[in-house]
């Protein structure tokens, strides 16, 4: 699937549910709520952060050029327009809060920050690890045994106990779903197994942790995207890279936790429909959270930039930050909320679904829920990929030099860097002279061309360009018989810009380099 995504996750702290750990990983826990602890006084350089960042990031980016080329070949019409409605937003922001039209959540202010929540949440575990016996810590699927035995238990689960409509509920950091007056007041509690407790613990896990994540993003939108101090030390292009639709993603949590939050005021056995709620949500989360993630590559790149370059920015965010309400988080990690909270969801999700009764409406939601969240990540990936072919290819235009060969656009729809890296071409005249010439070349492999050129320092200039696959076919050669170079290969072009039909005779450095050379020329895409 989108594993790079997933690890990033648990790169930022972000644990697995209680319900998912097991007794070896005490030791693994007890580590991260010890290494998660925020410090101020060093930079924040989140592994899940760094990876998401491009290859090019170390280094000064056009951020313009690769977002037009980004808005013309990867982005749909509404997508673009969506982009345009958001850099106007961002530079008509005021300071004070956005309006976003949201119900007050009962949970909201009760809540840490969703950055430390579970760090929280992980340091309660680890202490009820400690306390726990062995049976409470075997997991019911990594037991084949107990699966029967456990399915029997849930059949006698009693009907869903409905109150009036919602009313607040006390909550705080610790409070577990069985712990509300409400639950408490039912008594369904005598008649629940273990497993139907944990199964309603998880589904109120995903509304307070959605309530936290919802306080966070209010900063994020509030304090920093509505920055008229911050906002003026930005261009409308740097102010979308930073914030991207973080205002639209914020709207959405909030109505979805509306929604959780009415769910559990008119049912308090909210397991049954938690997969209803958030099914009912995936597509506003498709259309918000993948050109977020998408946008998220450039993030941390044009801050390390701004930083760097702009002192009237470097003031600015140094005095947000130091706002009691930032709570000593810094942007970095408020903007990389929407990335942490929507795999953090489908993992909550598999654990619901693990404790629900199968072949159940809900099993079946849940499953279109998790279905639609897996496709969700997967598109995610899918456009980071493509994101780094275009600034792949937006780079190396900005480094070729034609001269008297014809030029070609380089950034166009569908085409990508499949290879690169440094060739020796033999002169085929003087191939039988002792000390065999050489001529220092660099191959550039694109999805349908091969670029010829020579490396001067950070430059290329072309020699020349063949379509591909059509125009190049690769040949092994026995060396030693010919009396040429180790690692050497022919390659025919069939046609080129600047002339007729040609073969060259390549050598690379090592055996691996050659086999992989000619593994990408003779593919046939």
């Amino acid at each position: 699937m989108c594993s790079r995504l997933q690890d990033n996750l648990s790169g930022n702290g972000f644990m697995p549910l209680f319900s998912a750990v097991k007794p070896e990983q005490l030791s693994t826990f007890q580590r991260a709520s010890t290494e998660a602890e925020p410090d101020s006084s060093k930079p924040d350089h989140s592994p899940s952060t760094d990876s998401v960042i491009s290859m090019a990031s170390k280094r000064t980016l056009d951020f313009d050029k690769i977002f037009f080329a980004a808005r013309k070949l990867l982005f749909d019409p509404l997508d673009s327009e969506e982009i345009h409605e958001e850099d106007e937003a961002g530079s008509q922001s005021h300071e004070g809060q956005v309006q976003s039209g949201r119900v007050h959540s009962m949970f909201l202010h009760n809540l840490p920050l969703y950055q430390v929540y579970y760090l929280q949440n992980v340091r309660d575990d680890i202490q009820r690890l400690k306390k726990s016996s062995l049976s409470e810590l075997v997991l019911p699927q990594c037991v084949q045994g107990l699966q029967t035995a456990l399915g029997q238990i849930y059949h006698s689960q009693s009907p869903p106990v409905c109150s009036t409509p919602p009313t607040p509920i006390r909550v705080t950091p610790s409070t577990l779903w069985q712990d509300l007056e409400e639950v408490k007041a039912s008594g369904v509690l005598r008649n629940m197994s273990g497993r139907e407790i944990r199964l309603h613990e998880t589904s109120f896990e995903l509304i307070c942790s959605e309530a936290s994540y919802m306080r966070s993003l209010e900063i994020a939108v509030n304090h920093f995207y509505a920055s008229k101090t911050l906002n003026l030390t930005l261009a409308k292009m740097q102010h979308h890279i930073l914030f991207s639709n973080i205002q639209r993603v914020m709207v959405a949590s909030e109505k979805f936790l509306t929604d959780l939050e009415l769910r559990l005021g008119e049912c308090i056995l909210i397991g049954s429909q938690i997969g209803d709620v958030v099914l009912r949500h995936c597509p506003a989360f498709h259309c918000l959270y993948v050109p977020y993630v998408t946008n998220m590559m450039y993030q941390e790149a044009l801050i390390r930039q701004l930083l760097q370059q702009n002192k009237d920015f470097q003031n600015a965010l140094s005095k947000l930050e130091k706002n009691p309400v930032c709570q000593r988080q810094s942007l970095k990690s408020f903007l990389v909320l929407p990335f942490q909270r929507i795999t953090r969801i489908k993992l909550i999700l598999e654990t619901i679904l693990k404790l629900t009764k199968l072949g159940s409406d809900s099993f079946t939601n849940l499953e279109k829920a998790i279905r639609a969240i897996h496709e969700l990540l997967q598109e995610c990936d899918c456009r980071v990929q493509k994101m780094k072919q275009i600034e792949e290819l937006v780079c190396l235009e900005m480094q070729l030099v034609f001269g008297k060969v014809k030029s070609i656009p380089l950034v166009v729809s569908g085409r990508f860097l499949v290879h690169e890296g440094p060739v020796k071409q033999l002169s085929l005249a003087s191939s039988g002279h002792p000390r065999m010439p050489f001529t220092n070349n660099y191959l550039h492999l694109l999805s349908d061309m091969l670029i010829i050129s020579t490396k001067r320092d950070e430059y290329f200039k072309v020699l020349d360009h063949a379509e591909f696959p059509a125009c190049l076919r690769c040949e092994p050669l026995k060396a030693e018989v010919l009396g040429l170079p180790p690692n050497s290969f022919l390659l025919h072009l069939s046609k080129r810009q600047t002339g007729d039909a040609t073969v060259l005779i390549l050598v690379t450095d090592t055996r691996s380099a050659k086999e992989t050379w000619m593994k990408a020329l003779s593919s046939k895409k």
